[in-house]
C-alpha cells in the first residue's frame, strides 16, 4: 500500500515563500508520475504542478515561473517549492503519486495574507 505524508505548509506573507515536501512510501513502480493538486472550498482540485522521473516538468499557468516541482528518487520525496506567493495561491494542497492507480496526500493548508 503506497502512503504519502506532506508537510511544509503554514501561514506566509504575499511575497514570500514556503517549501511543500512528501514523502513516499510502501509498494510503488519506477515509472511514476508526483505532483502537486490544490483546491479552494467550493472550486474542484486543481494542477499545480507534476513531474515525471527523467522528464520536464508541468506547470498550471498561474504558478509557472513562481514554483518549481522537484523529485528526489532515492528518498521518494516529491517537493514544491513556492516563491513569490499571491493571496491567491490560498488553498490545501495535495500531493498526487500515480503509477498503476492514483494516491493522495492527506492534503496541508498554504494561507497567503495580503
Amino acid at each position: 500500500q503506497v502512503q504519502l505524508v506532506e508537510s511544509g505548509g503554514g501561514l506566509v506573507q504575499a511575497g514570500g515563500s514556503l517549501r511543500l515536501s512528501c514523502a513516499v512510501s510502501g509498494s510503488f513502480f519506477r515509472l511514476n508520475v508526483m505532483g502537486w493538486y490544490r483546491q479552494t472550498p467550493g472550486k474542484q482540485r486543481e494542477l499545480v504542478a507534476t513531474i515525471i522521473s527523467g522528464s520536464s516538468p508541468n506547470y498550471a499557468d498561474s504558478v509557472k515561473g513562481r514554483f518549481t516541482i522537484s523529485r528526489d528518487n532515492v528518498k521518494n520525496t516529491v517537493y514544491l517549492d513556492m516563491n513569490r506567493l499571491k493571496p491567491e495561491d490560498t488553498a490545501v494542497y495535495y500531493c498526487y503519486y500515480r503509477d498503476t492507480v492514483g494516491y493522495w496526500g492527506q492534503g496541508t493548508q498554504v494561507t497567503v495574507s495580503s
